[in-house]
């Protein structure tokens, strides 16, 4: 199966370093013209470099997306530049430097900023990129939720475990909404991958004990990586998936 994306522009967001840099390579090395957004600049250039380095196309463009109006911004600019953004993917999220603790303690203000991040971000970007692909009447939107959106946090962080299933649900509902105009949206939930310093910190934090406990309940008794995320991405992103929406796949090498 040869998965191209020569003439597609594609916009990553969450693409400072982890699963956004390896799905921004990952286009990029396929020949797409990759828009890569992110608010943590200095990483964000290395994204950048590395695609070129591999010989792709790509733009780094510092994006909030909390923000409507950097969003709007970011997508304008991607779509002036070709005329079209055929491909978004949703990856910015995660836990923002929390960490689990009990329900009562948590205060309005860490419950909100991690659904702003992980749900409202990626809400944000549908929102922008819909006229442009109903318009040309095809699109792909491919979402990253986590495992923890399809049962329970390792980390103990219920406002990340709730996020993330909320990002489904808003990926089986925009999928019924855009399929008339040919418009795909997918999700992808990883497992638990060593990809950023929060996953290294976690993955520390277990002790020998703990992280041979975590391998032992894969099916395939290994980690995976970031490509393996990017994999299932450019899947959902190819002509070979020109059938499929409202989809989640799991990818944590089988539980």
């Amino acid at each position: 199966m040869n998965v191209t994306f020569t003439g597609k522009t594609v916009i990553v967001t969450g693409a400072a370093h982890g699963f956004g840099r390896a799905i921004s390579r990952a286009f990029a090395e396929r020949g797409a013209d990759v828009w890569a957004c992110d608010v943590v600049d200095d990483e964000l250039r290395e994204t950048e470099q590395l695609c070129r380095a591999a010989g792709g196309a790509c733009h780094a463009m510092r994006t909030d997306v909390r923000d409507r109006g950097e969003v709007d911004a970011c997508v304008a600019k991607a779509a002036a530049a070709s005329g079209h953004v055929d491909i978004l993917v949703n990856n910015a999220g995660g836990v923002l430097g929390q960490v689990g603790r009990p329900l009562e303690e948590i205060t309005p203000d860490e419950w909100r900023i991690i659904f702003d991040v992980n749900v409202t971000g990626a809400f944000y970007c549908a929102q922008a990129v819909a006229p442009g692909m109903k318009a040309a009447r095809g699109g792909r939107i491919v979402n990253i939720s986590s495992g923890a959106g399809l049962g329970i946090s390792l980390t103990g962080i219920q406002a990340y475990a709730s996020a993330k299933a909320a990002q489904i649900g808003l990926t089986r509902q925009l999928a019924h909404e855009l399929g008339p105009w040919g418009i795909t949206v997918n999700n992808v939930a990883p497992g638990f991958v060593r990809s950023n310093p929060t996953t290294e910190r976690q993955w520390e934090s277990y002790g020998e004990e703990g992280q041979r406990a975590l391998v032992d309940r894969i099916a395939l008794k290994r980690l995976g990586t970031a490509d393996d995320i990017a994999y299932g991405v450019l899947f959902f992103a190819s002509e070979y998936a020109d059938w499929i929406t409202g989809q989640v796949l799991a990818i944590d090498g089988g539980k």
